[in-house]
């Protein structure tokens, strides 16, 4: 009986480094860029936008379309920015191992 007290504590133990690597990507941020840096987003570990910036050039109302497509093209550079930064810290946690196809993080 040896072996399931020591799989708990090893179960206690990756939860306990599971929680302790949330935070630290919740408190991360990457930055998305776009349009050889005329717009900039900044998002958190978790996703949400942070910020935002765009070069003044951009600032045209017959640009506006421009501008949008930029401004998605940022973000869409940030969120797989934060995606890549989670999954290695996973790969880390887990000893290298790669998570089941449709598992990620957060669990829940």
């Amino acid at each position: 009986m040896k072996n399931i007290g020591q799989m708990l504590k090893q179960a206690q133990a990756m939860q306990s480094k599971m929680a302790e690597m949330q935070e630290q990507l919740a408190a991360m941020t990457v930055e998305g860029i776009s349009g050889a840096g005329l717009v900039t987003v900044v998002l958190n570990g978790k996703g949400e936008m942070q910020g935002l910036k765009v070069d003044p050039s951009l600032m045209k109302p017959h640009e506006a379309e421009i501008l949008e497509d930029l401004i998605v093209a940022a973000h869409a550079d940030a969120k797989a920015k934060a995606e890549a930064k989670t999954a290695e810290a996973m790969k880390e946690l887990t000893g290298g191992l790669d998570l089941p196809p449709g598992m990620s993080l957060p669990f829940g």
